[in-house]
């Protein structure tokens, strides 16, 4: 597994009985078994119902083998090495979630089968199912896979806006390729965000023991509704200490039914940035909200822009959802495609208003190496992507593409290159890069992120 971020932990759930007590059970539970002369509770009838619903899930893939020097082409033509990179075969143990039984949707998360070449679910009965992959999100951890099955049971749905703190919950997955196994504990906290585990952050943080081979199951009430997709432990090498962390189901329903209906989330932008409000910040703006994001800038020529809205503005609302934060109202842009009108209410000068705003595309400024200096002919050169450098902390600039046989090429440069410095001069963006190949054009030394390594190139003389 590629974090060591992986599967929810769980507590045992207990309850003593004494003589004259009795348990209101929910509505899904069978008469308790009798011991002692006391009714004794258990999960096994809601569980009897659903673990069907939970499949294990095996991806087998090949990945790319990456070594700075061996991607070197001058380095290779040296050695009179092979162009063809080096492949490792992978395979990831995982689970997932049949959501609709009647076409045999699974959903799971995108870190099972991100390198899969061939997918295999098996289901609780026994019989096993090669999957085709609906489409996935990085961004989220989230993809939809289809099997040919009949006599499928779906797990149904619940809704996590309704969660709360202490809330019991269980965790149903495939721990370390044993088998089904389930754990039970309790919702340790919501809205878990700012772990960098991924780009948009939601988190349903819970004590329910996960594991590594959990990512992709279920975490479910005690109805038996399914109301997160288990993800991410928090831990040392991977190990459970007994804070794991869920994809809570409205968000991974959201991003299901773009996958679904696109084979992918198009995501755009509004054109802003924002901040959380402070305590501090909102005595310094004189308001009594005490929950929402306050827009620090906005960019010219954007959608927010020609909104109406402006630096200081604090939202409050995003399409009648409350924002408690920055990091909350992201998520919220993110669902949401490209062409979605927005309502967005804000406080200006703790007045009330609310803005229209469409979502756009993404911009993407690039710019052809030939323009910037003849090395660099071959390259087309651009911004690193806000993504990826808000995720990674990776800034520069970034190779978007390389022509075969080109200077760029023969002087080492490869797509996916992100250049961080030119001449031990740190470059965080286009302007001051263009600014220093133009002090020294004629002798060129770039510091490159590539992949998980770094490595210098030297252009010119």
């Amino acid at each position: 597994m590629k974090r060591p971020l992986r599967v929810l932990p769980a507590l045992l759930f207990v309850a003593l009985f004494t003589g004259g007590m009795s348990l209101s059970l929910p509505a899904f539970a069978e008469l308790p078994p009798v011991v002692d002369g006391h009714q004794v509770p258990s999960l096994a009838p809601m569980l009897s119902k659903i673990l069907p619903a939970v499949v294990n899930i095996s991806a087998r893939g090949e990945v790319k083998v990456h070594n700075p020097l061996l991607d070197n082409p001058q380095f290779r033509r040296y050695f009179g090495l092979p162009d063809v990179p080096e492949e490792q075969r992978v395979e990831e143990l995982g689970s997932g979630v049949i959501i609709n039984a009647a076409k045999g949707y699974v959903l799971t998360n995108n870190h099972v089968v991100k390198d899969a070449q061939k997918i295999t679910v098996t289901l609780r009965d026994g019989r096993q199912f090669d999957a085709r992959l609906i489409g996935r999100d990085k961004a989220t951890d989230i993809a939809i896979l289809q099997i040919p099955a009949g006599h499928l049971t779906q797990l149904p749905l619940g809704d996590s806006t309704r969660l709360r703190v202490g809330d019991y919950v269980v965790a149903i997955g495939n721990p370390f390729g044993l088998g089904q196994t389930v754990t039970s504990g309790i919702v340790s906290a919501l809205g878990r965000s700012g772990l960098g585990i991924e780009s948009y952050e939601d988190f349903i943080q819970t004590d329910a023991p996960i594991n590594p081979g959990n990512s992709g199951g279920a975490l479910v009430d005690l109805h038996g509704h399914l109301v997160g997709i288990n993800t991410a432990i928090l831990g040392p090498d991977g190990a459970n200490i007994g804070i794991g962390f869920a994809i809570p189901v409205n968000m991974a329903i959201d991003v299901m039914d773009q996958l679904v209906k696109y084979g992918r989330v198009e995501r755009g932008r509004i054109g802003i940035a924002a901040q959380n409000l402070t305590p501090a910040l909102a005595k310094a703006f004189g308001v009594k909200q005490t929950q929402g994001a306050i827009i620090a800038q906005v960019q010219p020529d954007s959608p927010a822009t020609k909104a109406g809205l402006k630096a200081g503005d604090i939202v409050i609302e995003v399409n009648g959802r409350k924002v408690h934060d920055a990091a909350q109202m992201r998520n919220i842009f993110g669902l949401l495609r490209i062409g979605t009108e927005v309502k967005m209410q804000v406080l200006r000068h703790d007045r009330p208003m609310t803005f229209s705003v469409v979502i756009a595309k993404p911009t993407q400024t690039t710019v052809a190496g030939a323009r910037i200096n003849p090395l660099l002919a071959g390259a087309t050169l651009g911004e690193v992507p806000a993504e990826l450098a808000r995720q990674a902390k990776l800034h520069g600039v970034a190779v978007m593409a390389v022509q075969a046989g080109s200077p760029a090429e023969h002087g080492g440069l490869l797509k996916g290159d992100v250049i961080q410095s030119v001449n031990q001069v740190p470059v965080g963006d286009m302007s001051t890069f263009v600014r220093e190949i133009k002090r020294h054009p004629k002798s060129l030394l770039f510091n490159v992120r590539r992949g998980n390594g770094a490595l210098f190139i030297s252009l010119g003389g």
